[in-house]
């Protein structure tokens, strides 16, 4: 898990940096974290880590779908479930989730613009009720970066509450 953590903080780099995470640390992680499971409980072992990690990615699939997470955030949380237990999985997503969505309360206190956020999503969500259809919940890319954060940090500190004992 260690290795792990070393990991997530090179990802946090470049997540915070270039706003993506390169696919040969999410590859990196899954292969660590395979040989890991291979080593625990051999072939079995091998087929929950890539089990677990598949049922988190189907899990965050929708919010890729419509854009409100990235490609790499998706690859990201699914790689770094696989290393826990079934039973912690979907805590260590609430609870990853639960940091972003604090982050992002900070963030829109700090841009003055809860107001303008909350309006959008409102309406966003009205709009799909209305017309029954999903679609992308920021179509403009540019306004993407500007409202959007990066999941590696959370994710990390989910990580190091699962280690310390918190879930």
């Amino acid at each position: 898990m260690a290795a792990l953590c070393i990991l997530l903080a090179a990802a946090c780099g470049y997540d915070y940096r270039r706003k993506r995470i390169p696919n040969i640390l999410i590859v990196s992680m899954a292969v660590l974290g395979v040989g890991w499971r291979f080593w625990e409980g051999g072939a079995r072992g091998t087929l929950f880590y890539l089990g677990e990690a598949v049922l988190a990615m189907c899990l965050l699939y929708p919010f890729f779908k419509i854009g409100s997470i990235g490609a790499g955030d998706v690859k990201l949380l699914g790689v770094t479930a696989g290393y826990l237990p079934v039973s912690r999985i979907l805590m260590f997503l609430f609870v990853s989730l639960l940091i972003s969505a604090m982050i992002s309360l900070f963030k829109m206190w700090k841009e003055s613009n809860i107001r303008e956020r909350m309006h959008y999503l409102f309406a966003y969500l009205a709009d799909v009720a209305r017309t029954g259809r999903w679609r992308l919940y920021l179509e403009n890319e540019r306004e993407k970066q500007a409202v959007g954060i990066c999941l590696s940090g959370p994710v990390l500190l989910s990580i190091l509450l699962y280690l310390g004992g918190v879930y």
